[in-house]
């Protein structure tokens, strides 16, 4: 989804309302939902957030509906939509669309979260532009604050953290087997020089991350890789006019 957002001139981002509510169940299914309260029993006669198959029915609901803008126009998380266009007049034509299928089905936008005719936005915790796919700044910002974990769940948030932008670190399982050996079943917890240095090599390619450019199927791919003892590394690129740029 990044990948096919990233590149363009102009995005438009709209974030839904009311999301799960705006979905009707059946009457026949209704009381599937009853809970008791002390003077009477009710039941729910929209879907209601905490079921377990809320999130994939309404994702469902919303691909039904733009079944065909997605991927040419439109990009959906949820009750994230994300339109996008290669030229001002074309992002502009692409929310006209997008707007009138949501008059059509009644669907509601909360307008606070709402986002016309910009060059660059946040989706799924990356920034995507027309120069391809960066880190989230405001997260790299807390990364940089963060002290060293004292214990073995600390280790596992931190990894699981700088996990996420993994695709921006090079080398990230070989700089990260220090810390990744203290998550070992009977392992001692030890933080010694060797875990500190990888805590900090990570912090610091997290704020340093490259921007990684969606990849043109028009064009050959560059696989290059690297191994060790410890870990195995690749990297996919691409050249654009004798520049090569990362892709993975």
């Amino acid at each position: 989804m990044l990948e096919k957002l990233a590149g363009f001139a102009y995005y438009c981002f709209l974030g839904g309302y009311s999301g799960y509510l705006q979905i009707v169940i059946s009457p026949e299914d209704q009381d599937k939902t009853t809970f008791i309260y002390p003077f009477s029993t009710f039941a729910y006669k929209r879907m209601l957030f905490g079921l377990c198959n809320a999130p994939s029915t309404f994702q469902h609901c919303m691909f039904a509906i733009f079944h065909d803008m997605v991927e040419k126009s439109i990009e959906i998380f949820m009750d994230d939509f994300s339109v996008f266009g290669s030229s001002f007049d074309n992002c502009l034509a692409n929310l006209y669309n997008v707007l009138k299928r949501y008059v059509e089905t009644n669907l509601v936008l909360n307008w606070k979260k709402c986002h016309f005719m910009t060059r660059e936005g946040i989706v799924l915790g990356h920034k995507v532009s027309s120069k391809g796919i960066e880190v989230d700044r405001a997260k790299v910002e807390v990364t940089e604050k963060l002290t060293p974990p004292v214990n073995v769940k600390g280790i596992r948030c931190f990894l699981g953290y700088a996990g996420f932008y993994r695709r921006f670190i090079r080398n990230f399982s070989h700089i990260s087997r220090p810390l990744c050996l203290l998550l070992q079943k009977d392992y001692p917890f030890h933080f010694d020089d060797s875990c500190l240095k990888a805590f900090n090599e990570l912090k610091h390619a997290l704020v340093v991350a490259p921007v990684i450019v969606a990849p043109n199927w028009s064009l050959p791919f560059e696989l290059m890789c690297d191994t060790s003892d410890y870990a195995m590394g690749a990297v996919l690129c691409q050249k654009v006019n004798k520049m090569l740029h990362v892709i993975y």
